[in-house]
């Protein structure tokens, strides 16, 4: 086994004992899949370890049609039917109609009510009943995302959130 391999093999190791921990200690907890690479890595370990975690995704409407078929896909491999979660259609209606199909590009205002009715709310509904919710953010994806931690206190929604991928580079997440 190479050094790559056994640097990979530890982090597969870790982040299944981080997920084992969520399930020992924070059920029920679910996971948010956007659907990216880094969600089917987190996916694959869920499905094939039998976790007791549930899997949703925010369908917000504005999905490409390569994210939408990892839906299929997941149900293909697995056997597994990924929960999508929409956003309210008639507030959906309204923004459109009042602001435009991609008003978003226009101002951080409209960018943050999009967000809200798109993305905000159904993660709200989903979140409910759960103790604890899982993502699959990186560290190394953005500048802002620096000091994420592998667990933290999501306090708007009054519950554990956990990153199990926080340290992975993208090389990893594609091997």
């Amino acid at each position: 086994m190479t050094m790559q391999d056994q640097t990979q093999a530890t982090h597969i190791g870790q982040t299944l004992a981080i997920l084992h921990h969520i399930v020992d200690n924070y059920s029920p907890a679910v996971f948010a899949s956007s659907l990216a690479a880094e969600d089917m890595v987190l996916t694959d370990l869920i499905l094939r370890h039998n976790l007791s975690i549930g899997i949703f995704t925010l369908e917000t409407g504005r999905l490409h049609a390569e994210t939408l078929g990892m839906l299929d896909t997941i149900k293909t491999v697995y056997d597994y039917t990924v929960i999508p979660y929409y956003p309210d259609q008639e507030a959906v209606a309204r923004y459109v109609t009042e602001k435009g199909l991609n008003a978003f590009y226009n101002s951080t205002e409209l960018r943050k009510e999009c967000c809200h009715i798109r993305k905000i709310e159904p993660l709200n509904r989903a979140l409910v009943g759960n103790a604890a919710w899982i993502t699959g953010q990186r560290r190394a994806q953005s500048m802002t995302r620096t000091t994420l931690a592998v667990q933290e206190e999501d306090i708007a929604h009054g519950m554990a959130k956990f990153n199990p991928l926080a340290d992975w580079s993208e090389e990893q997440v594609w091997q």
